[in-house]
């Protein structure tokens, strides 16, 4: 019997066994401790663990990166039964890092679903790993922390940093000109939308903040300005109609590929990239969001 069979009886397996509602009363105490670094629960019931690269300085064409724009890793468990998780990530790596890093989660048994690019032309390079594991919740936590040591994600929380001025830029006819509300994260405006539809991986529901929500980030630039990135969430027959609208509207597409390897619906994640004026570019995107199924607030 393949790998693949096993892996697949494994999920249904946890999948039955999982009571409704159990996530979201998990005690993830531990789970933070042995991966170095605490999360939070989300209102889906996702313990999430943020881990922004704040160690490096990434510029593409001439914009400093913040981290919440397009550096955070992270890391989202989902309990499946008492004791066992579902782990599904996207580890923001440097070139170097990517073999140490991807040996030590092998080795674990925690699966690579894909590495891939998000922007073009950024200094230095940077890759994501996406990854999905399955098993004892602790064990999992301690195969990451091992992985993520191999480069140089930084594992503990920094001292709380003064709080932050007001963002420079006008979110309520962002909001307006999207159609979507969202929040300030580390000086760039994030706004997630999920999709109307469901998704699954090996028959288990994968929840938005697991993954498989929309995401759509601006970071200000000044004047008016924003640096825009993020991924549009997929399927085959929006793709093509959502690179058009992208395109007609100024954004340029930056990467086409997959995150998981058994989803349903199969999806394609659509990376992006512009610096214009925010509001123009928000425009733009609410024509490519017209093109997809999303959920309506």
């Amino acid at each position: 019997m393949n790998t693949h069979i096993l892996r697949a009886m494994a999920v249904a397996a946890m999948a039955a066994a999982a009571t409704p509602g159990m996530a979201a009363d998990a005690d993830w105490t531990a789970v933070g401790q042995a991966l170095g670094k605490a999360g939070a629960v989300q209102p889906d019931g996702v313990y999430k663990v943020g881990l922004p690269r704040t160690d490096l300085a990434v510029i593409l064409d001439g914009v400093a990166i913040k981290p919440t724009l397009a550096l955070g890793s992270w890391l989202a468990f989902k309990e499946t039964a008492q004791g066992q998780a579902l782990v599904m990530g996207d580890l923001v790596l440097t070139q170097d890092e990517v073999n140490p890093v991807a040996k030590e989660l092998e080795d674990g048994g925690i699966q690579i679903t894909a590495l891939h690019n998000h922007l073009l032309r950024a200094q230095p390079a940077t890759l994501y790993m996406h990854v999905d594991g399955h098993g004892d919740a602790v064990k999992l936590a301690q195969v990451l922390h091992t992985a993520l040591a191999r480069s140089k994600t930084p594992l503990t929380a920094p001292s709380a940093p003064p709080a932050a001025p007001p963002i420079d830029l006008d979110t309520a006819a962002v909001d307006k000109a999207l159609g979507h509300a969202g929040k300030v994260n580390g000086g760039v405006y994030q706004v997630t939308i999920p999709r109307a539809e469901a998704a699954k991986a090996g028959g288990m529901e994968i929840p938005p903040s697991m993954g498989a929500g929309i995401a759509i980030n601006f970071q200000p630039t000044g004047a008016g300005k924003a640096a825009i990135t993020g991924d549009f969430v997929l399927i085959a027959s929006e793709v093509n109609p959502v690179i058009k609208a992208l395109r007609d509207n100024g954004i340029e597409i930056t990467a086409l590929h997959n995150h998981m390897l058994d989803d349903e619906p199969r999806l394609f994640f659509m990376h992006f990239w512009a610096n214009d004026d925010a509001v123009k570019l928000a425009r733009g995107l609410h024509v490519a969001l017209a093109q997809m199924k999303v959920a309506h607030s």
